[in-house]
């Protein structure tokens, strides 16, 4: 169900309220668009994005965590049709988002992964093309902040609702039927190893860092900042 409230704009004074810089009421009398003391954007929040240049504007309602987006997150247009349903983690799209026409019609679906930033490194699954059920890998990659497109992506006829196009992608790069990844060189991170699955645990085992990291980071220790091309991309 949508959030509605009163435009009615408070600031912080006394009180249950006393925690936040700026917030609204809601019509069911909680507190929505909350700005905590440090400026940072708080709990459940309902975004509004005016028309611009001929473009439509729309109407968005989620839940900040320390001024980042977490959860689901939707949009709707002005007609109240929901237009996107998107999830979130630490701010950066995860997980399955599907798109939709302003008269509701499914565009697309999208599968992307998010990567923890409090850590240098991340596991990544690699499915199998022919399988998505089945985790074929799976991969440590670097963590340059990004979120990354990994997984199904589903185009859809948004009148007649069958499926029109799929693709696969294993951390932004295109998968062939092949298991070949499309990309500016077509060749592998340097970062990425890859980790055995056990035949009877989905689990993933903790890995260490690659040796070609490890050879890397020795070699380069102490240098300046040195670009590295490592065929990855991001957002």
């Amino acid at each position: 169900m949508r959030i509605f409230f009163l435009a009615l704009m408070v600031m912080a004074s006394t009180g249950g309220y006393a925690q936040w810089k700026e917030y609204i009421i809601g019509v069911r009398g909680d507190t929505l668009n909350r700005v905590d003391m440090q400026g940072r954007r708080q709990g459940p929040w309902v975004i509004k994005v005016p028309e611009l240049r001929g473009e439509p504007g729309y109407e968005e309602e989620g839940y900040f965590v320390n001024d980042l987006k977490e959860g689901e997150w939707r949009r709707y247009a002005p007609n109240g049709v929901k237009i996107a349903h998107e999830n979130y983690r630490w701010g950066k799209l995860d997980g399955r988002q599907r798109y939709y026409t302003y008269n509701g019609g499914l565009l697309r679906e999208e599968s992307w992964r998010a990567i923890d930033p409090s850590v240098p490194y991340d596991t990544v699954p690699v499915y199998d093309i022919n399988d998505p059920s089945k985790i074929k890998e799976w991969v440590v990659v670097k963590n340059e902040g990004v979120s990354l497109k990994h997984g199904k992506w589903i185009y859809y006829d948004p009148i007649r609702g069958n499926v029109t196009g799929t693709e696969y992608y294993v951390m932004n790069k295109l998968q062939t039927q092949g298991g070949d990844l499309i990309a500016e060189d077509d060749i592998k991170p340097l970062s990425t190893v890859i980790v055995k699955q056990n035949s009877d645990s989905s689990s993933v085992k903790k890995v260490k860092k690659p040796q070609a990291v490890l050879d890397w980071e020795k070699k380069n220790s102490g240098k300046k900042k040195i670009k590295v091309r490592d065929g990855t991309t991001g957002y």
